[in-house]
């Protein structure tokens, strides 16, 4: 097995956004999967949704590292990983992208809704209109994946859409953050309603604590991480 790239595109200010996916070397090629080793699951990583929440990308290479030490660790799985959604937002410490939109209001759900002002929650013109959503909405379509996992800051909960309750509380056991089904205000056009509520999708929005050294972050989630990879 090995960490490969297998699709990038440009951000509007020509930074790339990249997934990776590491896999078992059962589902490697033409081999076909025995039908004892079906369960076998994709589960996506995304890192950098807002750009002003940079924590996420070196928590998700780190687990990659960890993946590529010992692929034992996710077993007959699939495993995908955006480091950074979002780099020009990443580039300028801001919450949204080189529109200012929040990438979380810009996904084509029932109650998405244009922003009554354009401040650092602005939906956009419309939904889908970023290359980001797309990329993101490209890859769901693409690799369907069985599981999701987002990583922001800054409320250290962990936070779920879809049917994902189950595994919400499951990660809290290793890294004792409070399950928190719902974030305490609305959020038209989200990635967990369009994901998980709509496509029902198990997606986590791991809310990490921010102002927090990476290497405390990796110490309270690794467990759940590698719980998370190995499902």
């Amino acid at each position: 097995m090995v960490i490969e790239l297998v699709k990038k595109i440009l951000s509007q200010n020509n930074n790339e956004i990249q997934l990776f996916k590491a896999e078992s070397h059962l589902r490697r090629g033409s081999f076909k999967i025995p039908s004892y080793q079906k369960d076998t699951k994709i589960i996506l990583f995304i890192g950098v949704f807002h750009g002003d929440e940079p924590e996420g990308e070196p928590l998700i290479l780190k687990l990659m590292n960890e993946v590529d030490k010992d692929p034992e660790l996710i077993k007959n799985n699939q495993i995908l990983f955006i480091p950074v959604l979002n780099p020009d937002g990443k580039a300028f410490n801001t919450r949204g992208n080189a529109n200012g939109i929040d990438l979380n209001r810009n996904f084509p759900t029932k109650n998405w809704e244009l922003s009554a002002i354009k401040d650092e929650f602005y939906s956009g013109e419309s939904f889908a209109s970023e290359v980001e959503t797309k990329f993101l909405i490209e890859i769901l379509d693409e690799f369907r994946p069985d599981a999701i996992i987002t990583l922001h800051t800054p409320y250290r909960i962990v936070n779920f859409d879809g049917p994902a309750k189950e595994l919400a509380h499951e990660i809290s056991k290793f890294n004792d953050y409070p399950v928190q089904e719902n974030i305490g205000y609305s959020t038209p056009g989200s990635f967990g309603t369009y994901a998980g509520i709509e496509r029902n999708i198990p997606v986590i929005t791991l809310e990490l604590p921010d102002k927090t050294n990476i290497d405390t972050l990796w110490e309270e989630n690794k467990e759940a991480f590698i719980y998370i990879v190995s499902l």
